[in-house]
């Protein structure tokens, strides 16, 4: 920087710091901060839509709650009142429902437990300045928290003034929104920061539940997975990615987190369904519904016959972008011109199979990709409901905000997939327009982050911003995805082909060499990371933990945390997802077993059974300095020097106010 720049930004850095003193204190309290133990962060991946279980993850911050509280009282406490306060801190309004219905002396179970919750909340804050606790008081109760948290047992002559807090607070019948509120602090200070490495979407009934709640999340980031990419296609309008969302929801028998959640018509869906489809058994397309719920016969058939109507309007908006670009080298999946209509066979790789049904009321087989009048009707109006559901598109903008296709924090490079790559293990290169610039590794995640941003965001629906969406539709099942990380979908096939061996998704050379430190290192000097101090974090592909597999890959450098939130993964992971904890201390894992419901979770005060696997423990605890944020408070360390000095040789000028 020179010389002039440099004293145009310390003028600049003058009107926040007038005087050398406020510089000075600023500095001091910046320098103190650095020492401070570093913020706890959360890893969790592949949500899938399961709310609750989510939910509950992030209410008992994967145990750590729990363990506050047997740290604190667990020599004090039966093990039925820890399980009880645990309850309480997670779903304190519906705990306290039942409490006050069932509790003989509630004026007593107030005292003790505002007391019990204060300590707690001491205790989860010790590591955080008064001014960061402060910006998270609820408003309402912020000064009376902050008196009852830097109560000092010692002053004895304050002992009656703390006690007239508690006991009023309980008088004025303000013990309930206390309680709540500081239940929730807990929780928040228990998670510094809320790392999410993608796939919130589909398959569980709640995405839509999810994604609220990490709207209002107090810090979060979120790697995009390909489930979410194409979500975000959908919310832009682009056909196949719509088509494509709407399917996958019909599968799972989800199709409220449409309606419901977003406020999707699929009217127009159904009615054509059963105009064109009422003669299909549908067999091969009743919907996966997930154990404990009951759905009639006749809404399975409805959904069975939508799910097979915007299936096939799906290939054939997918056949037109495969064909629209020619750089995807796709063209082994247009499934719809390989078929012989009168045979009812297809040819695939040289091979020729029966297919299961042969009931294509809509393919025109001279020209299958084209849609027919009410194909395009149904489209048309799901796109105007997408476009026009204002949660969606609040949904989708948070994604676009907080969300990136990969992420280097702390020394940790976060991504959902993969990085392509070669069977040689060399950096697979991708073209996006023919003759143009060959893209790999860094610059090829760089490359598609900007072209999701374009895509979205473009409002005009110009050729630039079709072809940006098409890539977009790419990145959800493309063969050179980061997020996809496979050669082909086999959707058709397990649709429409009974031979199995059609169902092959042949993996990336990534996953072949995930467990070579070679490969990590080689990631890491594209990324620019020291492999003495980083990880690799990502999902997308579970963990079987049932078969003995681990988590942990290439020596601890590589983690994968996708153990099966999804309870459509559980029975073949044998676990309910992964969570990586990383706090001042170390490195930790935390398999979870699956969750039953959040009824049973707070009327049995129920919670999730938790293992800990320590993968690091630090022999000196991190603080705040050895983070990214530590770096950015040097670094104003550094200009506030540089003030004071401009300040004190007269360079610039104080500003005392009147």
């Amino acid at each position: 920087m020179n010389s002039e720049t440099e004293i145009r930004y310390l003028k600049l850095l003058s009107k926040l710091y007038p005087t050398i003193d406020e510089a000075c204190t600023e500095m001091i309290n910046l320098q103190a901060i650095l020492n401070l133990p570093k913020g706890t962060e959360h890893f969790l991946s592949d949500i899938h839509g399961e709310d609750e279980a989510f939910n509950h993850v992030l209410k008992n911050a994967s145990g750590v709650i729990r363990k506050k509280i047997t740290d604190l009282y667990g020599k004090t406490l039966e093990e039925k009142n820890i399980k009880s306060l645990a309850t309480l801190i997670y779903y304190p309004e519906e705990k306290l429902e039942l409490v006050c219905k069932q509790e003989k002396n509630l004026q007593d179970w107030y005292r003790i437990t505002l007391y019990r919750l204060i300590e707690i909340c001491k205790y989860t804050s010790s590591k955080y300045t008064r001014s960061k606790v402060r910006k998270m008081l609820p408003r309402e109760f912020a000064y009376i928290i902050e008196e009852l948290l830097h109560e000092q047992p010692e002053q004895i002559d304050k002992e009656e003034y703390y006690n007239a807090i508690i006991n009023t607070i309980i008088s004025v019948e303000k013990a309930n929104e206390f309680i709540v509120a500081m239940s929730e602090l807990i929780q928040q200070l228990v998670i510094d920061h809320l790392h999410i490495i993608g796939d919130i979407f589909d398959r569980g009934p709640g995405a839509d539940k999810v994604m609220e709640t990490l709207y209002h999340y107090h810090s979060v980031d979120l790697q995009w997975g390909n489930h979410d990419i194409l979500w975000m296609g959908a919310a832009s309008g682009h056909e196949a990615c719509i088509a494509t969302v709407v399917r996958i929801c019909a599968r799972y028998s989800a199709l409220s987190t449409l309606e419901d959640g977003y406020g999707i018509n699929l009217l127009p869906l159904a009615t054509f369904a059963m105009e064109f489809y009422n003669g299909d058994l549908c067999d091969d397309f009743k919907p996966k519904i997930s154990s404990g719920k009951m759905l009639p016969e006749s809404e399975i058939r409805l959904i069975s016959q939508m799910h097979k109507a915007i299936a096939i309007i799906q290939f054939k908006l997918e056949g037109s972008v495969i064909r629209n670009n020619p750089t995807f080298h796709m063209n082994d999946r247009l499934f719809l011109e390989m078929i012989d209509y009168k045979e009812n066979t297809i040819k695939i790789d040289g091979s020729i199979y029966q297919l299961k049904s042969g009931y294509f009321p809509t393919v025109n087989p001279e020209n299958p990709y084209l849609l027919t009048p009410e194909e395009i009707e149904v489209i048309e109006k799901l796109k105007y409901s997408f476009k026009k559901s204002e949660r969606l598109q609040k949904h989708m903008d948070f994604l676009i905000t907080k969300g990136s296709m990969y992420l280097s924090y702390n020394s940790n490079l976060l991504y959902h997939g993969c990085i392509p790559l070669n069977k040689d293990g060399s950096f697979a290169k991708f073209i996006f327009e023919e003759g143009g610039q060959e893209y790999k590794g860094k610059a090829l995640l760089d490359r598609f982050d900007a072209i999701v941003r374009e895509g979205y965001l473009a409002l005009e629906r110009t050729k630039e911003k079709e072809v940006s969406m098409d890539i977009m539709w790419y990145l959800w099942t493309g063969p050179l995805s980061p997020l996809f990380g496979k050669d082909k979908m086999t959707t058709f096939q397990k649709y429409f082909i009974e031979d199995k061996s059609t169902y092959n998704e042949l993996k990336n050379a990534y996953y072949t060499l995930i467990n070579d430190e070679h490969m990590c290192q080689m990631i890491f000097d594209e990324f620019g990371l020291d492999s003495q101090k980083s990880h690799i974090i990502n999902g997308h592909v579970p963990v079987i933990t049932k078969k003995g597999e681990s988590p942990i890959k290439a020596n601890g450098k590589l983690l994968v945390i996708d153990g099966g939130f999804s309870k459509a993964y559980q029975e073949k992971t044998g676990i309910a997802g992964y969570t990586l904890v990383n706090n001042s201390y170390g490195l930790f894992i935390v398999s979870h077993s699956p969750f039953e419901d959040t009824k049973k979770a707070i009327l049995e005060e129920k919670d999730i059974v938790s293992s800990i696997l320590i993968l690091e423990n630090e022999v000196i605890r991190k603080h705040v300095g050895d983070t990214d944020i530590g770096r950015e408070l040097k670094s104003s360390i550094n200009d506030l020097k540089n003030l004071i000095e401009a300040y004190r040789k007269g360079r610039i000028k104080e500003k005392f106010s009147k």
